[in-house]
């Protein structure tokens, strides 16, 4: 129970400085399950998802032999990277919740700015 208070506090720290910090830009908010790995590009003025990918999704899933690996995570930043580039989105603000920036969220990162989001 103590490791989820420290989680949710990490989260709320981090979403607070991030909008802070964004000055009108959407963010990229990722959320990773022991299975899966889900990103969506969300505007937080208008209160819509912009762009969304995840590693549950057919198409993908055919692909990856499972949706937990840093491996998955590099596709579905290109992925994301991707779709946001058809939604007219270049800059965002990275939201990694309350995970720290290594394995899966980190790979996942890497590749979305390779594909060519800003952040």
């Amino acid at each position: 129970m103590e490791s989820r208070k420290l989680f949710e506090r990490r989260k709320r720290r981090n979403r607070y400085n991030l909008k802070r910090r964004a000055t009108g830009k959407p963010r990229l908010s990722v959320f990773r399950s022991s299975k899966h790995i889900y990103v969506q590009i969300v505007d937080d003025g208008d209160g819509r998802t912009l762009a969304a990918a995840s590693t549950v999704e057919k198409d993908l899933r055919g692909k990856l032999k499972t949706g937990a690996t840093i491996e998955a995570a590099t596709a579905i930043g290109k992925e994301i990277a991707d779709r946001a580039s058809k939604a007219g989105v270049s800059d965002v603000v990275f939201d990694r919740g309350g995970y720290n920036f290594h394995g899966r969220i980190k790979a996942l990162a890497e590749a979305a700015r390779e594909g060519g989001l800003k952040f």
